[in-house]
């Protein structure tokens, strides 16, 4: 008997409710260093077979390998897809708490911590989630030369130089055979790279991503010093470069056709993709959520891309009392996927591509579902239609049967999204985003949104209002938001927006002066401090928008952005806009009415 089948048995035997079990009945311990996956997979087997409610750890560090992982092929919508390794697979699961009381899970090599599919009223709780090794790398910058910059690392980000390519690793020589085609090694490719101030514990000012190269290479200079070629790079000495990790590989935990998953008190300290992506799933809540560079571990970088991410949901999203720090992306997008219509080849029937390689096999349209309509230019909604039948040709093409005859007007080019998903009342209060790359919250839910209390410190837009059918393909277009109490903590600092508060939707200019994607904003009592002169409010193609109750602190922490002065409000082509000028707060500058600052063309 193996001893995965040993551990089922010995946990049959020892367990005495069947409403909660401890994991220390499969005789795993914390600490020991052993492989916790076997018990874990033989936990949860239990848990299935006897309806138990709740599985409990003792508090502890939980070391997981991907040898005896659970094994499935997945699509995780703007993560990468592939076969997966997962340590807790929860697949047609109901009524479960997995609750840590402390634990630490440790994971190791490519492995993703948490699936959960086909399940519902699911708890995860007091635990947090962390590797042994991080899928980018950090080093402090020492010099700066015209073709290269000299970095420094530390021994949590091993490396080698091989034929002058600068290759990360785990420092481990796998012990296995090696073949023609693969060595058995584990390696951590970069594909960007990005300066963070480690005093701030933020992006440096101003700050780009650098991208362009397949390898990058190096000399060695000293035990732990590489000089690494970088043409024109401009940083400063003492600061710490970060090797952004090449894919989206292992998210934390992935929610995917779910309803009733709650997270609270859960520390995502590291993983290699999204902390929290949920798609096609309802009723969402995180509290307490902490996504945060590990204690001690020095790190400037928590996790690799978004803090938390959402693709067709439904029901509600709660987000309270949360910290979302130092990731390498935006703390949360809330969006639909747009699919691209390729061609109409009867009057009832299309066929349609997914075309963002992130969203390939993402399948969210079904038989009896309703689809929206859209221009793929303008992002107008020109009709609706019930799926009939469905025919998926591959990962990126499916045909499209309707219950009656398309428009006329609709066109190749144009796409197609779901009107039942993408619809979550999404409620995020009392939390705190700051010190990441890019911006705050994405929001794209056609359900009522509530932005209150929460603190905003990022180097690009605090909200922005997205969406498009042309590159991310991610529905978005707000019906009813209310964004209250918060305070916008000297945002900007970077340069991923022009404005606090901001619409960069994918509508094309010439379209924007017909098109009113957003509706219905209200922006009330807010404290926004500020460097320079900068402009809190930059939008188009909005219908309804009221501005009101605001204060504004001017502050000295960043020197002016770079360029000339803009407007502190910058409006075009939108409707019943109605604005009060901001107050002062602190000494703060009082701002211009609207109507004397803004490019209102084709209001």
């Amino acid at each position: 008997m193996n001893l995965y089948r040993i551990l089922v048995v010995s946990a049959m035997c020892l367990a005495t409710s069947s409403h909660a079990l401890d994991l220390s009945s499969f005789g795993l311990k914390p600490g020991s260093g052993q492989d916790a996956t076997p018990a874990v997979r033989a936990a949860l087997e239990k848990c299935k077979a006897s309806q138990v409610r709740t599985l409990t750890f003792e508090p502890g560090r939980y070391d997981f390998w991907p040898d005896q992982a659970a094994e499935q092929y997945g699509f995780v919508s703007n993560n990468d897809e592939g076969l997966k390794r997962i340590a807790f697979l929860l697949s047609g699961f109901d009524n479960l708490t997995i609750d840590g009381r402390g634990a630490t899970f440790v994971f190791h090599g490519f492995m993703s911590p948490f699936v959960l599919e086909h399940s519902q009223n699911i708890t995860l709780k007091n635990f947090s989630l962390d590797y042994a090794r991080t899928f980018h790398s950090e080093g402090v910058i020492k010099a700066i030369h015209p073709a290269a910059v000299d970095v420094e690392f530390s021994e949590a980000f091993p490396f080698e130089i091989r034929n002058g390519i600068l290759v990360f690793t785990d420092g481990k020589k796998d012990a296995r055979p090696l073949t023609t085609v693969k060595s058995g090694e584990i390696t951590y490719p970069s594909g960007s790279l990005l300066e963070f101030d480690p005093r701030l514990r933020e992006t440096a000012y101003m700050a780009r991503d650098v991208y362009g190269f397949s390898g990058l290479t190096a000399e060695r200079l000293g035990p732990r010093l590489v000089r690494v070629g970088v043409p024109k790079f401009t940083g400063t000495p003492g600061n710490v470069l970060v090797f952004g990790a090449a894919s989206r590989s292992c998210p934390g935990i992935v929610i995917s056709d779910s309803a009733g998953v709650k997270l609270e008190g859960v520390d995502i300290f590291h993983c290699g993709g999204m902390g929290v992506i949920a798609q096609r799933s309802r009723d969402i809540e995180l509290k307490r959520v902490r996504v945060t560079p590990a204690p001690s571990s020095g790190r400037v970088v928590s996790l690799t891309a978004d803090a938390t991410h959402f693709a067709n949901c439904a029901g509600k999203i709660v987000m309270e009392d949360c910290l979302f720090e130092n990731q390498k992306d935006d703390a949360t997008n809330i969006h639909g996927i747009y699919a691209q219509v390729v061609a109409q080849t009867a009057p009832d029937t299309i066929e349609v591509r997914l075309v963002h390689p992130q969203q390939l096999g993402f399948d969210f349209i079904v038989p009896g579902g309703k689809l929206e309509l859209v221009h793929g230019p303008s992002l107008v909604t020109y009709g609706q239609a019930v799926v009939k039948s469905v025919r998926r040709i591959n990962k990126e093409y499916t045909t499209v049967v309707l219950e009656s005859p398309l428009p006329k007007e609709l066109v190749p080019g144009d796409a197609v999204a779901s009107l039942e998903w993408n619809t979550a009342e999404v409620l995020i209060k009392g939390c705190t985003i700051r010190g990441n790359r890019a911006r705050g919250i994405l929001l794209g839910s056609r359900g009522k949104i509530v932005v209150e209390d929460n603190l905003f410190h990022v180097p690009g837009a605090a909200i922005l209002f997205e969406g498009d059918a042309r590159f991310w393909f991610e529905q978005a277009g707000v019906r009813d938001v209310v964004i209250r109490n918060n305070t916008f903590d000297n945002c900007n600092y970077g340069v991923w927006g022009k404005a606090c508060i901001e619409v960069g939707s994918g509508i094309v200019e010439e379209f924007r002066a017909t098109s009113r994607y957003n509706r219905n904003i209200r922006i009330e009592n807010n404290l926004f401090k500020v460097f320079g002169n900068q402009t809190l409010l930059g939008i188009y193609s909005v219908d309804g928008l009221m501005f009101k109750g605001n204060r504004l602190e001017q502050t000295t922490v960043y020197p002016a952005r770079p360029g000339p002065p803009v407007p502190m409000f910058n409006v075009a082509n939108s409707d019943n806009i109605q604005t009060e000028p901001v107050g002062e707060a602190m000494g703060g500058r009082a701002a211009t009415p609207l109507a004397a600052a803004g490019d209102l063309a084709g209001r």
